[in-house]
């Protein structure tokens, strides 16, 4: 068993997707401050933050309850990367890695 959230895969896929996502959304435009890249970095941070309060819940029913919002989150952040990619905020290699990355976290 892990000794800690960050022994977790999913933890860590979730964690590097969260810092790409952070890096991805400092070149939006200045307008989208408040809207998507707020929306994007809140969903990203979401996943990795749910698996983390996962982590010590014992009972089977508060597990799903934390994975389920992950997963919910997670679905969240591929539409953004489909959103700010047809926005064009975002190159195709850029939306590629995102995309390689969100896989490894689900």
């Amino acid at each position: 068993m892990a000794n800690s959230f960050t022994d977790i895969i999913a933890w860590r896929e979730a964690h590097d997707f969260v810092l790409r996502v952070y890096g991805v959304t400092k070149m939006f435009p200045n307008e989208e401050k408040f809207g998507l890249t707020s929306q994007f970095q809140r969903a990203a941070v979401s996943i990795a933050a749910n698996i983390s309060e996962d982590y010590r819940k014992l009972s089977k029913a508060d597990k799903l309850k934390f994975m389920n919002i992950a997963q919910g989150s997670l679905e969240e952040c591929r539409y953004y990367i489909i959103l700010s990619h047809d926005l064009g905020y975002i190159n195709e290699d850029k939306y590629l890695e995102l995309n390689t990355q969100i896989e490894k976290t689900s």
